[in-house]
């Protein structure tokens, strides 16, 4: 048997004025993800805990079937997991955006989507200016990065309340810096990287070409070094994962699956869609499980653009869930779902924790009379989830 899990990030929405009051993925072209609909079954999953805020971290842990109750430990260090930092008993990691603040507002949690290869000089120049012994910058991908510290006591650090930068978007951010007595050193770090920025000459050419510049950083997303059993452990099958994105990486990492490195994804609306399709496929000659993750629809959220979000959608129906479809329709022993990981609204700019529709088809999967994949086809039909595990653990184990 092969499983494949097809994640859009933050696909999922509600309706718009715009689009007829329509949610985007209403009104996009799917053809595929109806296919899968028409001749499989529909429902809800519940992916984010109500004692847990709403995040990729907590709803792709879930969605591979890992409570995060038991496993979560923080969002920074399931991205150092896939960078290879190993942390150690006395660290503990945050994730460092590379943000744009303009008159004390929170302009852009990414600095206008800063390319890689900028972003990296602006760490290596955080490195050699402001470093010390017991703290290191590890650059990541895009805007995201890390910062690992040598702290006295894990538990206060812990403790220490960061708010994600996505959910401040125009917001002052002086009633959201971590104003406990432990946040003292990030806020001196914070301080110091502003000044290393201001006057970096990459954030000068970005000001010329009137692009929002990488000029603070802001920690957020803290925890320490997790503990996940193998994937392979619970379910009984070898697998890989394919995201442009070291959150998602690092959890498989963890999981004991391959991560696949697919020549020009990006995390955002220009990756390379059918790539991802192409190294999935392979990978399924060897292994039997592929978890495929999209950042797109999730950006499009976040920058409040039904267009691009709409985009996104049919480029993943076309270029993804198509090409999948066509290699796999001959063969019995296949299992497919589609499922994002939270909802991303348009109209918000953040994430909510309102359960998520999915489709599922193959194998041992009895169709429900669905017409489409729409949030509203997949409340009217098919099972619901009470969380990730139990979804999990129906997908992979059902009639077999």
């Amino acid at each position: 048997m092969k499983y494949i899990v097809i994640v859009p990030d933050g696909m999922a929405d509600t309706p718009l004025e715009d689009l007829g009051n329509k949610t985007p993925l209403e009104s996009s072209h799917r053809t595929n993800m109806d296919y899968l609909a028409q001749h499989g079954m529909t429902g809800l999953i519940k992916t984010i805990p109500d004692n847990f805020k709403p995040g990729s971290e907590i709803g792709n842990l879930s969605l591979m079937g890992y409570s995060p109750e038991q496993y979560f430990t923080g969002r920074a260090p399931l991205e150092a997991a896939n960078l290879g930092i190993e942390l150690q008993p006395d660290e503990i990691a945050f994730r460092c955006n590379l943000v744009t603040i303009i008159n004390d507002k929170m302009a852009d949690y990414s600095a206008g989507h800063i390319s890689t290869a900028e972003a990296s000089e602006l760490i290596a120049a955080l490195n050699e200016k402001i470093a010390e012994p017991d703290i290191k910058f590890y650059p990541g991908q895009g805007y995201r990065h890390l910062l690992v510290m040598k702290v006295r006591n894990v538990k206060d650090m812990m403790k220490i309340k960061c708010v994600p930068p996505h959910d401040i978007i125009n917001q002052n951010i002086k009633k959201y810096l971590p104003m406990e007595p432990a946040a003292t050193p990030l806020l001196k770090y914070m301080e110091k990287a502003a000044r290393v920025l201001a006057d970096h000459p990459i954030n000068n050419v970005r000001v010329d070409l009137k692009e929002n510049p990488a000029n603070r950083i802001w920690l957020w997303g803290q925890g320490i070094k997790p503990n996940l059993p193998f994937f392979h452990d619970k379910f009984g099958v070898q697998g890989s994962i394919i995201s442009a994105v070291d959150l998602v990486n690092g959890i498989g990492r963890l999981a004991g699956l391959e991560v696949l490195k697919v020549p020009g994804i990006t995390g955002y609306y220009d990756t390379n869609y059918s790539g991802k399709a192409q190294y999935a496929i392979e990978s399924l000659k060897t292994k039997d499980f592929v978890f495929i993750h999209i950042e797109g629809p999730d950006e499009a959220g976040h920058n409040g653009d039904y267009k691009a979000k709409i985009h996104c959608i049919e480029h993943i129906d076309r270029e993804i869930v198509g090409p999948i479809i066509n290699h796999f329709e001959k063969t019995a022993d296949v299992r497919i779902v589609i499922l994002p990981d939270h909802p991303t609204p348009v109209k918000l700019r953040t994430h909510t924790r309102e359960p998520v529709g999915f489709v599922m088809f193959g194998k041992g999967i009895t169709p429900d009379g669905s017409e489409n994949y729409t949030e509203s086809g997949c409340k009217a039909h098919g099972l619901k989830f009470k969380n990730g595990e139990e979804f999990m653990e129906y997908f992979m184990r059902k009639n077999l």
